[in-house]
């Protein structure tokens, strides 16, 4: 079987972080997310998987390569202009043959994949959405089934009160080879608003199933991608090898540092003296936090700079930043609005 990772879009929502940085590359714990969806995917025997890449395609391709390193082979497709999840899809119709998987990087997931397609198989179905429950469906896809896991309708982010389930579409499908025939060539198509619809409306074996006792969470907002930051570091979202706390290799350390909670330092990390990081907190590769600073409950990407003195306090702080000495962040992001060029 063979996969698709959809990682082409601009990610507007985690701006102003993902205006220097594609969505692909966005770290969760020291680590890109679509690594943990490239390694999750092969702990389910997925070694041919493609990607398609739009926003900064040359430092997502530099970055994973042709997937070696993750066991796995890349196929990317490079899409000037971007036409949608399913069009995406359709442009790789020649590389699925048979029944294959689409996951979004957009979602933080531990939901097996051998299970979904199971259960897809044992349905005959064209099209099976993963689902997972949510208390509050008001920023979802909710998605309503018969007793037989058949999709018979959506609503789009009902509002409070008026959800008909509590059902919410992952992002994670199961298609069949057919479902290139519900999809129209060279034009702008999206699985949620276009395809899915003419699925219901055609009365097609449209499936869900849900996973109860599985962890997604979008991390597209700015919101969420902090919240599923705290969920890795306690444990909460997990996966086979990897460790979401600890000391990286590389790291100094100067006199009277203390650590609390959880956190991650990521790899050579230089921490002055009488540093205080307090977690949940995530300290990126290449950091610099000179002396007396306090980090607590915050997230540093990677080559952060923050000068003597300084307390970042409840805050992201993004790529290549440099906090002033004695700067205090306390909330909110610090992002660079243009991206970092350096001299090879």
């Amino acid at each position: 079987m063979k996969a698709m990772i959809l990682a082409g879009g601009l990610s507007t929502r985690l701006y102003p972080l993902t205006k220097t940085l594609p969505k692909p590359l966005v770290p969760l714990d020291g680590e890109a997310n679509s690594i943990h969806l490239l390694r999750h995917l092969r702990s389910f025997g997925f070694k041919q998987i493609a990607m398609n890449v739009h926003y900064f395609a040359d430092r997502i391709v530099e970055t994973f390569g042709d997937g070696s390193n993750y066991d796995v082979h890349l196929e990317y497709l490079h899409e000037p202009e971007l036409l949608g999840s399913a069009g995406a899809v359709k442009q790789m119709e020649h590389f699925f043959r048979e029944t294959f998987v689409v996951v979004s990087c957009d979602g933080l997931t531990d939901i097996p994949i051998d299970q979904l397609v199971a259960f897809h198989r044992s349905r005959k179905a064209l099209a099976t959405i993963a689902l997972v429950h949510a208390d509050d469906v008001s920023q979802y896809g909710v998605v309503i089934l018969d007793e037989n896991g058949k999709i018979v309708d959506f609503q789009e982010k009902p509002k409070l009160g008026t959800e008909r389930s509590h059902l919410v579409n992952t992002g994670i499908y199961v298609f069949e080879p057919e479902i290139f025939q519900w999809i129209p060539p060279g034009a702008f198509s999206d699985f949620g608003k276009q395809v899915f619809p003419e699925l219901l409306r055609g009365n097609t074996a449209f499936y869900g199933t849900e996973f109860k006792n599985s962890y997604w969470y979008d991390i597209g907002t700015l919101d969420e991608y902090r919240r599923a930051t705290t969920d890795v570091l306690s444990g909460k979202a997990s996966w086979p090898g990897f460790s979401p706390t600890g000391i990286a290799r590389g790291v100094h350390f100067g006199g009277d540092f203390k650590m609390e909670g959880d956190v991650h330092i990521g790899a050579q990390t230089r921490i002055g003296n009488r540093v205080r990081i307090i977690g949940p907190s995530v300290i990126g590769d290449h950091c610099v936090i000179e002396d007396d600073c306090v980090i607590e409950r915050s997230i540093l990407w990677d080559r952060v700079n923050v000068g003597a003195g300084s307390r970042v306090i409840d805050a992201i702080v993004g790529m290549d930043v440099t906090l002033a000495p004695s700067e205090h962040v306390a909330g909110g992001v610090v992002a660079n609005e243009e991206p970092i060029v350096r001299s090879t």
